[in-house]
């Protein structure tokens, strides 16, 4: 049952990846690879700090504003190069390599005897199991950036992103500065990775170079489960509610994918079982469509 627990809680700490993905995704259209390098960043900023014996919340603040910083590189190369926003996202995940490198100083960096961000409220509720601090933990965070999400994008500002990925020549024609909103709107996307990337690390207990490999699947996949949970859901729910849906579709991958390795499937094949399972979650739905 505690391994259940935790994939659950790890799906949480992934759920702000979900939350990341779908905003490049779902509202610009925008296939931001940065992720894969910004989720790391966000691993690696935290690691260096905790090991310095910063506070655990201010490492989770500076790793996240590093993924802001990393997105917006990807925005402004996209924007005002007029670089292609694939290649944009490889540009800065390329980078980012070596930079997670510098950073960390080695390629893993072990956190297991330093305070993570969990550790007071395992001293002041030593009585319940650590994965059920865990869980009510990650689970306020979620609840906290989701409240502060849904409250941005009903403003005007809010607002403007979202129009700016449905109909950019519409709202350029409102006088809107479409560039700036896309720089926004990657910046807080990896924001929000980064923050995945730090909270994992501290979960887990550390950090490595490779942890960000191929996350981008692993985001997409929680993004086409999530809306796939409820049928229609982009009609019924609308943004705030989907961004929930995306967590909660970051919580059945992870648990599809403990599944998988119980009935016996070898951890090694790990990145194997998530692109069968993204394949499934993409594939399904067209034939089935195509059926009818």
């Amino acid at each position: 049952m505690e391994s259940w627990l935790g994939s659950i809680a790890l799906g949480l700490c992934y759920g702000f990846l979900a939350m990341g993905v779908y905003i490049t995704m779902r509202i610009y259209n925008f296939p931001d690879i940065t992720a894969d390098g910004s989720l790391t960043l966000g691993a690696s900023v935290t690691a260096a700090m905790l090991v310095s014996g910063a506070p655990p919340i201010l490492a989770v603040v500076v790793a996240s504003t590093a993924g802001f910083f990393a997105g917006t590189l990807t925005g402004v190369i996209h924007t005002k190069l007029r670089v292609n926003g694939l290649l944009s996202g490889i540009l800065v995940t390329t980078a980012l390599y070596s930079i997670n490198l510098r950073i960390m100083g080695r390629a893993n960096v072990p956190l297991l005897t330093v305070q993570n961000i969990i550790t007071p409220f395992e001293k002041t509720l030593s009585a319940l199991p650590k994965y059920a601090i865990a869980l009510m933990f990650f689970s306020l965070m979620i609840l906290l950036i989701w409240a502060v999400l849904a409250v941005l994008f009903k403003t005007n500002f809010g607002l403007a992103m979202r129009a700016t990925g449905d109909n950019e020549t519409m709202i350029a024609a409102q006088g809107v500065d479409t560039d700036f909103m896309k720089i926004v709107g990657i910046g807080l996307s990896n924001a929000l990775i980064a923050l995945s990337g730090s909270l994992v690390a501290q979960y887990q207990g550390f950090a490595d170079i490779g942890m960000g490999i191929g996350i981008i699947v692993f985001g997409l996949a929680s993004v086409i489960i999530g809306e796939s949970l409820i049928f229609g859901a982009r009609r019924k729910v609308g943004v705030t509610g989907l961004l929930l849906l995306v967590v909660a579709g970051a919580i059945v991958f992870r648990i599809l994918v403990a599944f998988a390795l119980y009935i016996g499937l070898d951890p090694i094949d790990f990145k194997l079982i998530t692109a069968v399972f993204v394949l499934l979650a993409v594939g399904l739905p067209q034939l089935r469509a195509r059926l009818k």
